[in-house]
């Protein structure tokens, strides 16, 4: 992925976060359950944050100039279908099994950070 494309996709993902956010506080407040609001919110969490990681590996992407930033970036969004995704699906639907598919996402987020981290090694 370019960091254009990043900063793309990382800006839509943060849109969609603040808007699933702001859709769980106002919408789903009288709708969900209390356990299934927070599962909502916890994705929306990550989304957020990882969403920001797009941007850092963006901005990183000038100083370091690794591949690898790329693919950190590719897993990071990755990350953010599967494991909110699975929790958005799961709080809206109630399908339990859905919570099955989170642990991927979440080990995408993992390999992800551990690129950029290999990626600023290798630069120094």
């Amino acid at each position: 992925m370019s960091d254009r494309t990043i900063v793309i996709v990382a800006s839509l993902t943060l849109l969609v976060a603040v808007g699933a956010g702001a859709f769980g506080a106002h919408g789903l407040k009288r709708v969900l359950s209390s356990d299934m609001l927070a599962i909502w919110h916890t994705a929306v969490l990550y989304q957020l944050v990882h969403g920001l990681g797009m941007l850092a590996i963006a901005a990183l992407g000038a100083r370091f100039g690794s591949p690898l930033l790329g693919s950190a970036a590719a897993l990071m969004f990755a990350g953010i279908v599967l494991f909110s995704g699975s929790l958005y699906l799961l709080a809206a639907s109630g399908v339990r099994w859905l919570g099955a598919i989170t642990p991927i996402g979440g080990l995408a987020f993992i390999l992800a950070w551990a690129l950029v981290a290999l990626a600023a090694w290798r630069a120094a």
